[in-house]
């Protein structure tokens, strides 16, 4: 399996406390980073699976487990065409 990069941006920006960052990582986000940056809480993701969409609908699946919503999926224009180039 392939390693992808991206970041989910939460929906509301909910404040990242510690009690947030455990429901994530007993969510399944153990391979993401959150943080926050003028008021915006985000997670970045470096998650394997089999293509670059498995990998986001698994991680949103396991945002949406931990009571949060994603407001949407930055990804880097390399990793785009390094998905171009596989397909």
């Amino acid at each position: 399996m392939k390693k992808y990069s991206f970041t989910l941006v939460l929906a509301g920006s909910p404040e990242l406390t510690e009690e947030l960052a455990e429901r994530l990582y007993v969510a399944g986000c153990n391979d993401g980073s959150p943080g926050m940056c003028n008021d915006v809480t985000a997670i970045d993701f470096h998650r394997e699976a089999e293509s670059l969409e498995a990998a986001l609908r698994s991680a949103i699946a396991d945002v949406n487990s931990a009571g949060c919503v994603v407001a949407r999926a930055e990804i880097e224009a390399a990793v785009m065409g390094q998905r171009q180039a596989t397909t």
